[in-house]
């Protein structure tokens, strides 16, 4: 990526990501943007991922949004459109440093003297964020990153982001929290506070007395400890409601409302089901779209249109009929390619790049991403958990 181009994909970035975490802080807050009818609010307080438990509480630092992954695509024209946003428990930055640790190897003679932007000091400049919006009284916080153990399929990141930072990797088991709703973690020296957790639990889990009660992952009194401000989750609680495919259409007009700017990376064309001419055209050219489930992560649930069966149109439409606010369609973009390596010969491959976004004092971008690669032909599904790859990507200091 040239540094002119990259200097617009940082910028748009940086106020997509200011934008949502205002309007965060708006939806668990005063809700203005919903009063003032430019998100509807049954659309919010309808998402699977909207927690009123969250209502009326303000992390430290009024950070919601602690590391985002927003994935981009290039249109056939050069465009740059923001495919989605992940402002929950966003994966994958372990592959792009491992990609770049790799191709440093394969091919040293590229990087000397290099033009490359570096991306050596993520894990220093996630832990200075984290320990950045740890609750304002302490003074020497200690940081842990929580996972769901070793049947997760992103537990390497977990165990590798833990290592990198220096800091102690933890289950659920390994926590607890006092009659003082102070959050502590087990050690062999005895109990030792805990002031960060950056959580790789989905929300249902983190807390039984809360969410599910049958959750083994999570810690008892998790959440009130959090209410409370004696511990910083990262990313919050409830941040998946600003990464439901239905408010993303919304987006731009959040970036107007909250900065007074126009969006400087487009969203792609969106049609929302739940609005009634939208889910009419929806059905009507199911062949034509790409539709997705407005919370599923993985590429898990989607119809692409031109390349489905009868057969799946016809479930797809059943389901949108069954329940519409879960769906949302897109044009099929065409998505650009990078030569690939296929059975020992180059093959053109569809890619998209997901940015890695770090907010605690100031905004950072992580410049460059994981290029995640379909690898079989014609897929349009990149997704490493329907068979995707992932390349280095480089961005360049100058021309």
């Amino acid at each position: 990526v040239g540094p002119d181009e990259w200097t617009m994909i940082e910028a748009g970035l940086k106020q997509r990501i200011r934008a949502l975490n205002l309007f965060l802080d708006d939806v668990y807050g005063e809700g203005r943007i919903m009063k003032d009818g430019i998100v509807p609010e049954e659309l919010v307080k309808t998402a699977k991922t909207y927690r009123p438990e969250c209502q009326g509480f303000r992390p430290p630092g009024g950070v919601w949004t602690h590391v985002v992954g927003t994935d981009l695509v290039r249109n056939h024209d050069g465009t740059i459109y923001v495919l989605e946003d992940n402002l929950r428990c966003p994966s994958g930055v372990s592959y792009v440093l491992e990609n770049r640790e790799i191709m440093k190897r394969v091919l040293p003679e590229v990087f000397y003297g290099s033009i490359i932007a570096s991306i050596e000091d993520y894990p220093e400049r996630l832990l200075e964020t984290l320990l950045k919006t740890a609750p304002q009284h302490v003074t020497s916080p200690t940081a842990v990153v929580l996972t769901p153990g070793v049947c997760n399929s992103a537990y390497f990141e977990h165990s590798f982001l833990a290592q990198q930072m220096g800091i102690e990797l933890v289950h659920g088991s390994d926590l607890f929290v006092d009659d003082e709703d102070m959050v502590w973690m087990k050690t062999t020296r005895g109990p030792q506070r805990v002031d960060v957790i950056y959580r790789r639990i989905d929300d249902d889990f983190i807390d039984p007395e809360v969410f599910r009660a049958d959750s083994m992952l999570g810690v008892s009194g998790l959440m009130r400890a959090y209410r409370t401000g004696n511990v910083t989750l990262a990313n919050a609680p409830g941040t998946g409601v600003a990464d439901d495919k239905a408010v993303y259409q919304y987006v731009p007009a959040i970036i107007r409302y909250y900065l007074s700017e126009d969006a400087i990376l487009k969203n792609v064309p969106t049609y929302l089901c739940s609005v009634a001419s939208d889910c009419e055209y929806v059905l009507n050219h199911l062949h034509e779209l790409v539709v997705k489930p407005t919370n599923e992560s993985g590429g898990y649930g989607i119809l692409m249109g031109p390349q489905s069966t009868k057969k799946e149109r016809e479930d797809c439409a059943d389901a949108i009929r069954k329940d519409p606010r879960n769906y949302i369609a897109q044009p099929m973009l065409t998505l650009s390619t990078v030569p690939t390596v296929i059975n020992q010969t180059l093959a053109p491959r569809h890619v998209d790049l997901r940015p890695f976004i770090l907010y605690g004092a100031d905004l950072w971008v992580l410049p460059g991403g994981l290029t995640r690669v379909a690898l079989k032909e014609g897929s349009m599904i990149v997704n490493s958990s329907q068979g995707g790859g992932s390349k280095d990507t480089w961005v360049l200091l100058r021309n």
